[in-house]
């Protein structure tokens, strides 16, 4: 399962991380965020140790969705050392998932 991130935990599970991060900025009532939840949640498994993977529901915690463009969803947003350095708006393959990790890695 992929981590819960809220705009309580965002900065140290996400900006101070050491290792890449992955976050899906989603939505209950948004029809392709529940198509990339799996996809997330696989992606967790597969690369934990490695990777920080979590989600973050956009409307509980809009600070940080606002802090960073998020004005479609789903999106997904790669950091590393606290900066963006990849983004990917709407559903995706898993691959495009994983090759923005692997290229961190």
């Amino acid at each position: 399962m992929a981590l819960e991130i809220t705009d309580a935990t965002f900065e140290e599970t996400v900006l101070k991380s050491d290792k890449p991060v992955m976050v899906d900025f989603w939505a209950a009532w948004c029809g392709p965020c529940r198509m990339v939840g799996p996809i997330i949640d696989d992606i967790s498994k597969e690369y934990e140790g490695k990777a920080v993977v979590g989600k973050l529901d956009v409307d509980a915690n809009q600070e940080f969705a606002a802090k960073y463009g998020v004005r479609n969803i789903p999106t997904v947003l790669i950091f590393q050392n606290g900066e963006v350095v990849g983004r990917q708006v709407g559903v995706a393959p898993k691959t495009t998932y994983a090759e923005a990790l692997d290229q961190l890695l």
